[in-house]
C-alpha cells in the first residue's frame, strides 16, 4: 500500500528523488528509495526489497525493483532494516532512519555475485531413498490442492569433469503413488490416469545441465510417463556436499522443480469431467528433493 500510494502521488506530481525535487508525502511520513544494480553496474529489475521495522520486527514495505532497478516506499518515521536479494547474487542489508516529511536520497546498492558452492567430485552418485523425496501438488478440481508422493524409486547422477556434461536418471514405480486417500490412490493407478498395469514406470533421463548463476541450474531431459515421452526442464538448486549419513560417506543434495501438463501425457482430464469424475486438475507441480551418495566400493547400501 505504501509503495502504491507513493507511486500514485509521483505520477500526479512528476519529479522523483533522483531529480533532486522532494516527493509529496503523506502527512508525517518519510520516504526510502534505492537503485539496485548488478555486478556489472547495470540496473537490476526484479530484485526483492524488504523493509522491516527494527523495534517491532514487522515488515513495513515489501516489493521488487522496477525495470530500471528502482524501489520506493513511504514509511512512518523510525529505524528500519532493508534487505535486498536477487537470484544468484549475495544479499545486501543496511539500516536506515526515516524522518517525518523527508525523502532520503536514493541509495545505490550493488549486489555482488553469490559464493558458488563447490561442485560434487566427478563420479557416480546414487540416490539415498530414505533421504530423498519425490513429491507433487495438483489442484483438486474446484477444491483444494492434493499433495502426494511416490514412495519407490531409484536414481543416480553421473558427475562429469565438465558439469554441463553430467547426467541424471530416475525411475519411479508408478504404483507407489500415495496421497493419503486409498480410494483416490487406486483411481490414480487405474487406466483413467497412470494405468500402472500397462505403464509400471515413470522415467526421467537428462540431456544437459545449463548453469543459471549462483547455485541455480536448469536440468533438461526427457520424461516418459503413460507411454508418452516429453522434453521437460527442471529448475534445480544445488545445495552442496557434506560428509554425513550412515558411515560419514560423502553425499550431495539438490532440489528440482517443474510443472507438468497432464494432457501432454495423454491423461485426458476433460473426458473424466464429462463423466462426472473430478479428481485433480490439468497441471501438476513436481518436486524432487534429492540426497545422493558418492558411489565407491566402501559406500554402504541404504536401508529399504
Amino acid at each position: 500500500m505504501a509503495l502504491g500510494l507513493l507511486r500514485r502521488r509521483r505520477s500526479r506530481s512528476g519529479p522523483t528523488p533522483a531529480s533532486g525535487v522532494p516527493l509529496p508525502l503523506p502527512a508525517g511520513a518519510g520516504a526510502y528509495s534505492c537503485e539496485v544494480v548488478d555486478p556489472m553496474g547495470q540496473p537490476l529489475g526484479g530484485a526483492e526489497v524488504t523493509v522491516t521495522a527494527r523495534d517491532s520486527h514487522r515488515v513495513a514495505a515489501h516489493g521488487t525493483t522496477d525495470p530500471y532497478g528502482l524501489f520506493m516506499a513511504a514509511l512512518p518515521p523510525g529505524s528500519y532494516s532493508v534487505m535486498i536479494t536477487a537470484e544468484g547474487l549475495t544479499p545486501a542489508r543496511s539500516d536506515v532512519a526515516i524522518a517525518a516529511d523527508t525523502a532520503l536520497p536514493p541509495a545505490r546498492v550493488a549486489l555482488l555475485p553469490a559464493r558458488q558452492l563447490e561442485l560434487p567430485p566427478p563420479g557416480t552418485w546414487l540416490f539415498d531413498p530414505p533421504h530423498t523425496a519425490i513429491r507433487f501438488i495438483a489442484k483438486h478440481v474446484g477444491m483444494a490442492h492434493v499433495h502426494g508422493r511416490f514412495t519407490r524409486f531409484t536414481g543416480g547422477i553421473r558427475i562429469a569433469p565438465d558439469m554441463r556434461e553430467s547426467q541424471v536418471s530416475v525411475r519411479i514405480d508408478a504404483a507407489s503413488i500415495t496421497t493419503g486417500n486409498r480410494t483416490r490412490d487406486n483411481h490414480l493407478r487405474s487406466a483413467d490416469f497412470l494405468d500402472v498395469e500397462h505403464y509400471p514406470y515413470i522415467d526421467f533421463t537428462s540431456t544437459r545441465f545449463v548453469y543459471q548463476g549462483g547455485s541455480k541450474w536448469t536440468l533438461n531431459g526427457t520424461l516418459t510417463m503413460h507411454g508418452t515421452s516429453r522434453s521437460v526442464g527442471l529448475d534445480t538448486t544445488y545445495l552442496g556436499t557434506v560428509n554425513g549419513g550412515y558411515e560419514q560417506e560423502l553425499r550431495c543434495a539438490a532440489l528440482a522443480k517443474t510443472e507438468l501438463h497432464r494432457e501432454d501425457f495423454t491423461l485426458n482430464w476433460r473426458s473424466m469431467l464429462a463423466r462426472g469424475i473430478a479428481v485433480v486438475g490439468p497441471t501438476v507441480q513436481l518436486e524432487l528433493d534429492v540426497q545422493a551418495m558418492y558411489r565407491t566400493s566402501e559406500t554402504p547400501t541404504p536401508p529399504e
